[in-house]
């Protein structure tokens, strides 16, 4: 066989893992799930409400990955999706009495609606422009909320106050632990979703796009409704995010959802590896840690200093935890072999 052959075969081999590389093994994601139960068991209320804020946040990154590392498809757009779940819950629940879990489901469905016909003028864009689209979109939310039409359902610039939930059934636990569990609850059942989803005829058709548009239409795939369909499940998921962030946060206000959250939603997936699933966890923990580290080292200077920590975990680091999951892999493979 000639080198070339043999460079050919190794890249073949190479672009086989992804799928099982999706996500983490079992032994390792039962042990995170455990972790992730016991330590609210361990700190205080301020530690597990950001936690809760953790899980919030991986799961828009989340949604993020499924369009992006998914589909392939540009977003800048996030914080406008997320802005309408964190809304639809809040308004659900201060004006309609309607109960905190029920308000999960149907921002989850305007937001999937919202994103699938946003989906349809954006399947004319592509790359950049594709992202300036949606950066416009980001843009537009906050000014859009603060419209005298919309002020009586969202309260203008002052915003909504939510109401934060008790425990049911007198369980003996805080009302920030009790989010904690439940946001847990619905994270973990949108990541076996989101795994499930990828997995499937759609998730295939989803990367196969990704991949080539053309390719992927000459096998008979409807490149058009695939892209809306990647559009609102990534916007539906979101809301949901953003309504369990406005229940979290106990309120809502257009200036909470401004471009900076969709750029770091974004940068989120970046820091995590753009279509590894397990990596929504870590983007999500840089970008409510790192920022609170580099206050610490210098408050004047605390963009620069995210900046350059930003930095170095790209230049170390450019395909992001998954890169670093690998090399630990890796190496308990070879400390096994010995």
């Amino acid at each position: 066989m000639s080198a070339i052959e043999e460079t050919v075969t190794e890249a073949a081999a190479v672009e086989a893992v992804p799928k099982k590389a999706m996500t983490l093994g079992y032994g390792t994601s039962l042990a995170v799930l455990v972790l992730l139960i016991a330590v609210p068991l361990l700190v205080k209320n301020f530690i597990i409400f950001q936690l809760t804020m953790l899980l919030i946040y991986a799961v828009a990154v989340l949604a993020l990955n499924i369009l992006t590392g998914g589909s392939g498809q540009f977003s800048l757009g996030q914080s406008a999706f997320y802005a309408v779940g964190a809304y639809t819950s809040a308004i659900l629940m201060e004006h309609g009495g309607i109960n905190y879990a029920l308000t999960l489901p149907v921002a989850g469905v305007i937001c999937f609606g919202f994103g699938f016909l946003f989906g349809q003028p954006a399947l004319r864009l592509s790359g950049v422009y594709l992202a300036l689209a949606t950066f416009a979109l980001a843009t537009a939310m906050p000014q859009l909320l603060k419209l005298g039409a919309f002020e009586y359902w969202t309260g203008g610039v002052q915003g909504l106050v939510v109401t934060k939930p008790d425990a049911p059934f007198g369980l003996p636990m805080s009302q920030d632990m009790w989010l904690y569990y439940f946001t847990l609850a619905i994270s973990l059942a949108i990541y076996i979703f989101s795994v499930n989803l990828l997995r499937s005829r759609s998730g295939r058709a989803f990367m196969a796009i990704r991949d080539n548009e053309i390719a992927a239409s000459a096998m008979g795939i409807d490149v058009a409704l695939y892209k809306t369909l990647a559009f609102g499940v990534s916007a539906g998921i979101t809301g949901v995010a953003g309504g369990l962030g406005a229940i979290a946060v106990q309120f809502v206000a257009p200036d909470s959802y401004t471009i900076a959250l969709a750029i770091s939603l974004f940068l989120g997936m970046v820091v995590g590896g753009v279509g590894w699933l397990p990596g929504s966890i870590v983007g999500s923990a840089f970008i409510i840690f790192v920022p609170n580290i580099a206050e610490g080292i210098s408050k004047g200077l605390s963009g620069a200093v995210f900046g350059v920590l930003l930095f170095l975990v790209i230049f170390l680091v450019p395909h992001g935890a998954r890169q670093g999951a690998i090399v630990v892999q890796h190496l308990i493979g070879k400390l096994r072999g010995n």
